[in-house]
């Protein structure tokens, strides 16, 4: 039992035995593992929730550990954008501002730099926790001899930002962008059908460069960490036969389609009134199929429906 605040009385729970959560008792106890977070420099994953700028206009970010909110000054975001005498500092914040906007609703790690007790209000740093994880997943060997990130391993990647043509992704501390047409077999019309800020998707290292942990690059790809469909899709296609699906791109006079079906599909030519736009839906015609570059070949017959 606990008490309660207006009668200082015990609460009589419907289980006698049970010790009753309120939320200034959840309160606490969140309070005091930040504390404890904070002695012991423990890292701590909280939601990008907002960005605002201080009365001098400085640009933080403010983090939610729980119901705690946690503030981060942008130098301490590890933003990393060259200012030369092309960009002045003005465009310099418009740019990171840019960037923390995309990442709003993601996971991010940070370190409690400072708390006040009184009004319980914390101070955080991204880049500290970053440079922490990139040293143990990047420069610490484990059992076998070698980094657990390295070339050839599949591993674990937070989505934290997300554009039509790109995913951004952030992999124990490094991150990195990848178009879309290398996060799935399939094509996309867009990045935000498939994937969220927040979300975890697998991806095989492909080459690394560490020299230092404020310095590390890497290549990465969410398609080779999945299993290749195109070929067990083709299968599902007839010569001359028609199908439906939407354009996900225009290069040149040539349309790439995603069918329906899961077919990735190519189109040189329409036989339609009027040209179709990337994200209409088609008919499409298959006068080949490809089993080389696992695409069907064929022409446009017809506009199902455009694109507002």
């Amino acid at each position: 039992m606990m008490p309660n605040e207006t009668t200082n009385t015990p609460i009589l729970t419907l289980d006698s035995d049970a010790k009753l959560e309120t939320a200034q008792s959840i309160s606490d106890l969140t309070w005091h593992e930040i504390q404890n977070a904070y002695r012991t420099r423990r890292i701590l994953t909280g939601m990008l929730g907002g960005i605002e700028k201080t009365e001098n206009g400085s640009l933080i970010a403010v983090v939610y550990y729980k119901d705690f909110r946690t503030v981060i000054p942008v130098t301490e975001m590890m933003i990393h954008l060259m200012q030369d005498e092309a960009h002045d500092y003005g465009e310099l914040a418009l740019r990171q501002n840019k960037i923390l906007n995309n990442m709003l609703g993601c996971e991010i790690d940070f370190l409690i730099k400072g708390l006040d007790p009184k009004t319980r209000s914390i101070v955080a740093s991204r880049k500290e926790a970053m440079l922490r994880k990139r040293q143990l997943f990047y420069f610490t060997e484990g059992a076998d001899g070698y980094p657990m990130v390295r070339p050839g391993r599949i591993v674990e990647a937070r989505v934290i930002a997300v554009a039509p043509k790109a995913v951004r992704l952030e992999i124990f501390g490094v991150e990195c962008s990848l178009k879309a047409r290398d996060m799935a077999w399939e094509w996309m019309v867009d990045a935000n059908d498939k994937f969220a800020n927040g979300d975890i998707v697998l991806v095989k290292v492909l080459k690394m460069s560490a020299e230092s942990p404020e310095n590390i690059r890497i290549e990465v790809s969410a398609q080779e960490a999945q299993s290749n469909t195109n070929k067990e899709n083709l299968m599902r296609l007839h010569k001359q036969g028609k199908y439906v699906g939407k354009i996900t791109d225009v290069y040149k006079g040539t349309y790439f389609i995603h069918l329906n079906n899961g077919v990735n599909a190519v189109a040189h030519s329409c036989n339609t009134a009027s040209l179709p736009g990337r994200k209409d839906e088609v008919g499409f015609l298959v006068t080949r199929i490809n089993d080389e570059t696992e695409v069907a070949e064929g022409i446009i017959t017809r506009v199902i429906k455009r694109c507002m």
